[in-house]
């Protein structure tokens, strides 16, 4: 305790030695000597300038008294991020935090980001209106096993896609990760609007899988890493939101099919533009200034952090990164690492994370919620879609709102508490005689809920809560490791499903006999054969 409090009070001398050259201290120095000029002492009078000098003196020692208080405050502050972390690893996400300078230069580039998850909400929900129309044209309208693989093929892939994306992200940049990851979505998007057969609609999908796979792994990071300390959780639960806003995106786009049934490969089509803009909007935005400073790179760390904050912030928050980074001069992590006893703790809470989020139940939920609407009298589709999406995202709204004033943890525990409740409501409302009169409209209050529930906590924080609690030389493989579990979660469903008709074939092949063309007779003496 002692040690520590040397070292703070230490690096607090420094830190006033060095604001000495501010313009607050010249200032009282130079009233300082202005007033022992005053201070003229004449036999049996006192100069008037005694007083006014005087009370101009007292006002100087409150200000250098409030500066010094800053900056003990902001020292402990920073000492506080500064926790340990991964297992021994002193944290080295320094507070970014220009309270003198706007935040308008960073949301543009937070927007820029948010095209990413834009992309990713649109991918998941553009085939739900369009594959019955899509099925028929390219002729796998009574091949479901097709049908299952226009589906799933884009889960698969984006379970490979966000794997990749943090060793990309780590290699090549964030900015560059996202330009290299346009590529494969520019050219889903084209092979899924253009497809003559179920061949390159699989194509397709497939590369656009691994576009969002990728996406969802350094959209969260780039936002983390350059967003100021202060308004951090709002800017990152955006990234939920712009999800949010991409699936109603294509449930918009899907409401011309009544009209025009070739319109699927429109809707299709329309994920070319996005992702054109992400790619060009990415060329002027700057690098995390944390990648560059790890990287070596210190002039364009500079810069960096000059076009995001303003070049008057440049020597604060490079001297907050020095001083972070002098807690670990490691080099970058290794997958394998992400499994040893020093980081295996964190990591798995980050896994945890999205194994909760995913099956706490909001796939099957969505899945059967227009069902659940049907039973209330609201037959069409399109309008329970938008009832889900629109709870979406005016929860997730809220959630941005209290993300740094409630905190991650409280958001959580009170977003998987009211999901519980919901799913409750739901299944008393199903199995309770008494309220059978009124299942219809408890269900769809209790789907309702439940889809408020997690947009509150559980769907954007696991995103946003990763990069902050990963050391940086794991950051980026251990958040891309962690959203594997989210699109196992989702896939799992999938997979499950072929489980089953795997194990089904195996049984009947064993254990059912061919009937055709046998009397029951034959049929029985096959199936109780005598001893």
């Amino acid at each position: 305790m002692q040690a520590s409090t040397h070292l703070i009070k230490g690096n607090l001398e420094v830190k006033i030695s060095k604001r000495r050259d501010l313009p607050c201290f010249r200032e009282f120095k130079e009233r300082k000597s202005t007033l022992t000029r005053n201070l003229c002492i004449r036999r049996g009078s006192i100069c008037s300038g005694l007083t006014s000098g005087a009370v101009s003196m007292g006002a100087e020692l409150a200000r250098a008294r409030d500066n010094v208080e800053t900056v003990a405050r902001s020292l402990i502050k920073f000492r506080s991020v500064k926790a340990q972390a991964s297992g021994g690893d002193v944290e080295d996400l320094a507070p970014i935090n220009p309270h003198e300078t706007s935040t308008g230069t960073v949301l543009p580039f937070v927007g820029v980001a948010c095209l990413g998850a834009i992309l990713f909400g649109y991918h998941l929900g553009v085939v739900n209106g369009a594959l019955d129309y899509l099925s028929k044209d390219l002729g796998i309208a009574q091949n479901a096993v097709m049908q299952g693989w226009v589906v799933s093929t884009l889960l698969a892939a984006a379970a490979v896609g966000s794997f990749t994306g943090g060793a990309l992200a780590d290699k090549f940049g964030r900015t560059r990760t996202f330009q290299l990851d346009a590529i494969p979505l520019i050219i889903g998007a084209v092979l899924t609007a253009i497809a003559q057969n179920v061949q390159t609609m699989i194509i397709g999908r497939l590369l656009a899988g691994i576009g969002i796979g990728i996406t969802s792994a350094i959209v969260p990071l780039y936002i983390s890493e350059i967003s100021p300390t202060d308004i951090r959780g709002a800017l990152g639960s955006v990234n939920q939101l712009f999800i949010c806003i991409g699936i109603l995106a294509a449930l918009v786009a899907g409401l011309p099919l009544s009209r025009s049934p070739v319109w699927w490969r429109g809707m299709f089509g329309l994920a070319v533009i996005p992702s054109i803009l992400l790619a060009l909007g990415m060329t002027y935005s700057p690098e995390s200034p944390r990648w560059l400073f790890q990287q070596g790179k210190i002039s364009e760390a500079e810069k960096s952090i000059g076009t995001l904050y303003g070049k008057e912030r440049v020597p604060e928050v490079m001297y907050e990164l020095r001083t972070a980074g002098q807690g670990s001069t490691e080099p970058e992590a290794g997958w394998i690492d992400l499994f040893s006893k020093r980081y295996w703790k964190v990591v798995s809470v980050g896994a945890a994370l999205f194994f909760f989020q995913q099956f706490a139940g909001i796939n099957a939920v969505v899945y059967y919620s227009t069902a659940v609407f049907r039973s209330a009298g609201i037959a069409s589709d399109v309008a329970a879609s938008a009832l889900v999406g629109a709870s979406n995202v005016f929860g997730t709204v809220i959630a941005s709102s209290l993300m740094d004033r409630q905190g991650r943890k409280s958001l959580l525990i009170t977003s998987f508490s009211g999901m519980g409740a919901s799913m409750l409501l739901l299944s008393l409302s199903f199995t309770w005689k008494v309220l059978a009169p009124y299942s219809g409209i408890l269900a769809v209050v209790g789907t309702v809920l439940y889809v408020l529930s997690f947009s509150l906590g559980a769907g954007p924080v696991p995103a946003l809560l990763l990069p902050e609690i990963f050391a940086s030389r794991i950051r980026a493989k251990a958040v891309a490791l962690s959203l594997c579990m989210h699109w196992f979660g989702i896939s799992v469903v999938y997979l499950v499903f072929a489980a089953v008709c795997l194990l089904a074939v195996l049984f009947m092949a064993g254990n059912v006999v061919e009937t055709k063309g046998r009397s029951l007779e034959e049929i029985e003496l096959a199936l109780n054969p005598t001893t």
